[in-house]
């Protein structure tokens, strides 16, 4: 399965779907749905992590992506469905986000797209020797830069045995990626971004703007890379943008 809900609510006017950063979980949003009466809140589950830790990871994105969007095509019952993107989330999102709309042309297959703390995929260029430039100890020095884990966990020898598997292959994965070629995405956007993201700045966010003919809004939030742990972006995804 490529999502959970813990809280279905088949009646609610909207759906969200929320997708972790490099080596997040779908535990990474709960809380969501309580904050969040009016959507049915769903969270992407990568390959081998939380209850899918015995798969293998993935290693081409967009390719995980294309599996994603082809477990959601058969909710298509009319709610308006809203996707959400951290980090490396926000790219997988965006490619989710293409092939719904590339599916038969439907141009509301996306109600909106919210991607937090990532540059724009057209910024991004696939490292052809990403096993070495992502090593361990790259991904924990980067970890630790971000906020994101505790740096006493990453100090533990079996915290580090347990999640570096697929934290540094999400890592590696993403440092491997270049977007397709092929048109920009019909959908709203709203790009948003911490003011002490030390990895990606105000231009590297606002350039999402270039991915859609679509509304586009950009918002910046006080915080750094993992600003929505303490601040979850919440209003934003309660209204679509309207400005151009």
């Amino acid at each position: 399965m490529w999502t959970q809900c813990a809280e279905p609510r088949p009646f609610a006017g909207r759906r969200l779907v929320c997708f972790p950063h490099a080596g997040g979980s779908p535990y990474f949003f709960r809380g969501w749905a309580k904050a969040l009466p009016g959507f049915e809140v769903h969270t992407v589950c990568y390959p081998g992590r939380a209850e899918r830790i015995a798969e293998p990871v993935a290693t081409d994105l967009t390719a995980m992506a294309g599996a994603v969007a082809a477990a959601l095509r058969p909710w298509r019952d009319g709610r308006p469905t809203v996707l959400f993107g951290h980090s490396m989330g926000a790219v997988v999102a965006y490619e989710v986000a293409r092939a719904l709309e590339e599916d038969g042309g439907d141009p509301g297959a996306v109600a909106h797209l919210v991607v937090s703390g990532a540059r724009a995929p057209h910024l991004l260029r696939p490292d052809p020797d990403t096993a070495v430039t992502w090593d361990d100890a790259a991904v924990t020095r980067t970890l630790v830069e971000l906020g994101g884990t505790d740096a006493e966990l990453l100090a533990n020898p079996a915290f580090v045995e347990l999640v570096m598997p697929y934290i540094g292959a999400d890592f590696r994965m993403l440092a491997a990626y270049g977007p397709r070629p092929g048109g920009t995405l019909r959908c709203p956007v709203t790009a948003v971004v911490g003011d002490r993201d030390p990895r990606v700045s105000r231009a590297d966010a606002a350039a999402w703007r270039a991915e859609t003919r679509g509304p586009f809004r950009f918002r910046t939030v006080c915080g750094d890379h993992f600003y929505l742990a303490d601040a979850p972006p919440f209003a934003l995804l309660d209204e679509a943008p309207a400005d151009r």
